[in-house]
């Protein structure tokens, strides 16, 4: 059975510098009938849970460890007995949303994941966050960014611990040389494709933001 890309959009809230927002997360399931991997476990584990239903769950797979995107992590993985996965260059964004619970596995850039029939590879590109990864899978022509790229250009870069250079420099060497037709899906919002944001990478560094 080949692996399908399901999507559940939760709300809560994002808190980093002092300052509180609210957001809708996107949370994408990759799998089939009998197991799948989480990207993103936000804000509500009991939702997220009601969508895997009785599949076994092999992956929670963090994008970046801002708290949007792992409050529920450590609920769902408690449910469900699956591990958690993030990059160790997030750990200090971690565990200012988790401080007594560690993540399971460390992601490393080039390791592939599998569920399903999908490959899922990671693509360590910082910027939006130091551990912040996309994962991406040639046979599903998709990539999940995170908040890395979005449709209209890069993730926000005017907290701490990001850094607008970096990021461009990660969308240039490690998404936009995918194929054009790879479809983007996001963190927040609407999904794109590669070719559709390639053409505009000269305006993001001219607005620099």
């Amino acid at each position: 059975m080949t692996a399908r890309i399901e999507h559940l959009v939760t709300s809560g809230t994002f808190s980093l510098d002092g300052g509180t927002w609210e957001v809708d997360n996107n949370v994408w399931i990759v799998g089939d009938d009998h197991e799948a991997v989480v990207i993103d476990a936000a804000h509500d584990a009991d939702a997220i849970a009601a969508v895997v239903g009785n599949r076994r769950l092999l992956a929670i797979v963090c994008t970046h460890a801002h708290n949007d995107h792992i409050d529920a992590a450590p609920a769902l993985a408690e449910r469900t007995g699956a591990k958690i996965w993030l990059h160790p260059d997030d750990l200090l964004l971690w565990k200012m949303t988790h401080p007594n619970r560690l993540p399971d596995t460390w992601l490393q850039d080039g390791q592939v994941i599998e569920a399903a029939g999908a490959d899922l590879t990671v693509l360590h590109t910082p910027g939006h966050a130091p551990g912040a990864v996309c994962l991406y899978d040639p046979g599903l022509g998709t990539v999940f960014t995170g908040d890395t790229l979005f449709k209209g250009g890069p993730g926000a870069t005017g907290r701490s611990f990001s850094h607008f250079p970096t990021i461009v420099e990660s969308i240039r060497e490690r998404l936009l040389s995918l194929p054009a037709d790879t479809v983007v899906r996001t963190g927040h919002g609407e999904s794109t494709t590669i070719g559709a944001e390639a053409p505009h990478l000269e305006e993001w560094i001219a607005r620099g933001h």
